[in-house]
Order: C-alpha cells, then structure tokens, then sequence
C-alpha cells in the first residue's frame, strides 16, 4: 500500500484535531497541511472530543510506526511537527518516484510530441519545475535528501527529451536512405524529345540495322573538305556568298559546312576500304526562310565503300529504308540527276502515303515525293581521298531530316522545328 494511502486512512481517524494540530504545531500561514486537506475532504465529522483524543494518541502510535520514528509518544503535539514533517518528505519522494516512472514510460512519433512533453515537464509550469517551488518548505535538515531526488529527476527528464530526439531523428534518416536528395525541390513536367530528333534516331536505327556505323565532323570547315575533295568545280555556285556562309577566304576559305558530305572525306582520309557510315548533322545555307526552306537544316548523309559495290546495292538499301521508314508498302524510283561528287547520280522519290499514289496536294499530283540524292562515289573523290577507285567502288546518298518528318507526321511549314512553339513541339509528346 502506498504511503498516501496508509497515511490517509490514519488520518481520517482523526481529522475533527486537524485544525488544532496545525495550530499548535506552528503551521498557520503555511500551505494547507497534508491534515486539513484530508480532513475536509473526507472526514468532516468523527465522535467526542474525548473519544478523539484517545484516537488521536492512537493515531500518533501508529503513524510513528509506520514511518520509523523514535521517541515519546506521551508529549503527542511536540512529536507531530517531526512526524508530519516525515510524512511530507515520504510523499513527496513517493511523488518524485512517480514523476520519475512515468517519464521513463514515455514515447513520441513526432517533434510535436517531444515538444508537448518537454512543456509538461520541464517547462516553467512543468511538473518537474513545480518540485522547486515546494522544495522552499522542505525542512532544512531535509533539503539536501530532497534536493538531490529532484536534480535526478531533472537530469532522467532530460536525458528522456533527448534520448526520444535522438530515436525520432535515427527514425527520419533511416526513412531517407530510400530518397534521392540530388533531386529537385519541386516536381518538374517531363519533357520530351524533338521532331527531329525522333526522327534522325529513327533514320540511324534503320541505317544500324544495315551495318552503317555513324561518324560526325565539325560544323566550321574549310574549303577543301566542304568543295575541292568532293570534285567540286572552281566556278560552281554554291562557292558563292549567295549561297554559303563563309567566315573569313586568307589565307583558306573557312566556311559553316553546307553538306555533311565533308565527313565522309574526313573519314575517307584516314580510313581504308571498307567504309559503311552515315553522318548526321546541321548544315547552313544562304536562302531566304519561309515555309519550305531555312537558313539551316538537318541532314543524314551515308557512304558505302567496299570491292564489287554496284548500283544494285544502292537501290536495294534504299528500298529497304523507305519500306521501314514510311511502310511495308512503299514504293520508290531513281531519276537521273548530276551531283559533282557521284556519277551516275540520281533522285529518289517514294510513292505518296498520304493518297497511295493516286495524286494529292503533297505530292501534287504525281503521285510520288522526293525525298533524297544518290549516286556511285565519282572516282575522282575516291583518288583525292586516297583510296584506289581501280581497287573500290562505293555509292553515297543524303536527305533532308526536316524533309523526312514534313512527309513522315504531315508537318506543311518547316519554321514549325526551329521556332521552339511548345504547342506544336507538344503534339509529339505520345510518337515514342
């Protein structure tokens, strides 16, 4: 049984005396004594007077007892300030055990929560904090028993406080380890991939597919790799400013390339037979933009070079692409043409897929689109290069990627690429 409880019982015995013990006992002015709570809370009337006088010797006995005491019992009014002194210091132990008990059981699933804790106990109002406040009435020859369980409750709360900051933030790291911190704050929409470069990957794929590897070059180049390898006549016009955008002529012509031919003379340069590779890049041209041409487009260029290439082998290749690219249904044919740098040269056009050949606006008409140059390499190209054209052989063709996605997603204005609308460019989101 708890001392509170074994106290209280006693003193219910006795409680019509309290007020006089008190009295006698030098307790007026103080706070209500253990007693007089007591007393009017649960006894208010008890007996005679003289009955509780032989109860109130009785009481005394007991209490002494109880709690240990020494000494004369007779001289009951001199003993009781010592015996309610004792009876205040084992209540309040008992309410520091208590205090202390609880405060190890606690728990906290939040900073809130420890937050709400520390605010109950140890601030300024807190339970802990109140002990101080009765420790000014402890009786000297006591404080320092008292004194010392209230600083260990003060260091158990706060070594709990701290210990349950601890746990939470052991808690929150190990829920991070999944997160990746490198990410941005806020969500960002995705974006997707251009027209053209859906496309170009598409042109490449198809191409990997043939066993053409992809070589790329520099967008600055000088005259030779652009014009002279490539059989290119002194006076044709495309040496013109008209036509090309050239950056300084001392002492070489320097120039933005207009073809991405001049990577296939890069690589021809410094590698033998056989050569099987497509070359994708931006190229620049002196026109006026409007709504089939610009200042600057995107091309894919291929070469094929080995013993025993025919022009066989070109149309075969070709065919090949188109029926990947546009369908299994396509259809294509050669026209002759001239190109300095292939001989025989021609163009090859698709059948519509838009009206199956019948005849439409795109292909007004004909039935049939352009959409590439071809032709077997010029021996000359070869010889400047450093390859034997009595040895090898090889074809070469180009086409426009701008003109491929125009037929491949019916695009009518080709400023649509390049004017970065993100309506437009949004309308591709779902191509792959």
């Amino acid at each position: 049984m708890s001392v509170v409880r074994e106290v209280t019982k006693i003193i219910c015995s006795v409680a019509p005396l309290a007020a006089e013990i008190d009295s006698r006992c030098g307790f007026s002015g103080r706070q209500p004594c253990l007693v007089s709570k007591w007393r009017n809370k649960m006894c208010p009337n008890i007996g005679t007077k003289s009955a509780q006088m032989r109860e109130l010797k009785l009481f005394f006995v007991e209490i002494q007892s109880f709690i240990g005491g020494e000494g004369r019992s007779s001289d009951f009014f001199c003993n009781f300030a010592l015996i309610y002194d004792k009876i205040r210091l084992l209540t309040m132990i008992e309410k520091i055990n208590s205090l202390k008990a609880e405060i190890q059981s606690l728990t906290a699933s939040s900073a809130e929560e420890v937050e709400q804790i520390r605010i109950k106990y140890l601030s300024k109002k807190g339970a802990v904090t109140a002990l101080f406040g009765e420790f000014r009435n402890v009786p000297a020859e006591m404080k320092r028993e008292v004194g010392q369980r209230i600083n260990d409750l003060k260091e158990a709360a706060t070594a709990k406080l701290a210990e349950l900051r601890e746990s939470l933030a052991q808690g929150a790291e190990d829920s991070l380890r999944d997160v990746d911190l490198t990410r941005t704050a806020t969500p960002h929409p995705f974006g997707t991939r251009h027209p053209l470069s859906l496309v170009r990957n598409e042109m490449l794929d198809i191409f990997a597919r043939m066993g053409f590897t992809v070589a790329e070059g520099p967008e600055i180049e000088d005259d030779w790799h652009v014009f002279s390898s490539l059989n290119f006549p002194a006076d044709h016009p495309a040496r013109d400013m008209q036509d090309t955008f050239f950056i300084g002529r001392n002492p070489v012509d320097v120039l933005l390339r207009t073809h991405t031919s001049s990577v296939q003379t890069r690589v021809m340069e410094k590698t033998q037979p056989p050569i099987r590779i497509v070359c994708p890049g931006r190229v620049y041209r002196n026109e006026a933009i409007s709504a089939r041409a610009h200042c600057f487009f995107h091309q894919v260029e291929g070469l094929y070079i080995d013993r025993n290439v025919s022009f066989a082998d070109l149309r075969q290749a070709l065919l090949y692409f188109a029926q990947q690219m546009f369908g299994a249904e396509t259809r294509i044919r050669l026209r002759p043409s001239y190109f300095p740098f292939t001989e025989p040269s021609a163009e090859m056009d698709i059948s519509c897929h838009i009206c199956g050949g019948k005849g439409c606006a795109l292909c007004k008409g004909t039935g049939w689109v352009e959409i590439l140059g071809c032709g077997m390499v010029d021996p000359n190209v070869l010889k400047s290069c450093g390859i034997d054209p009595e040895a090898y052989s090889g074809y070469a063709f180009g086409m426009g990627v701008e003109r491929i996605a125009n037929l491949k997603y019916k695009v009518s204005d080709l400023r649509l690429f390049s004017e970065n609308d993100v309506r437009f460019l949004h309308e591709f989101d779902s191509a792959h």
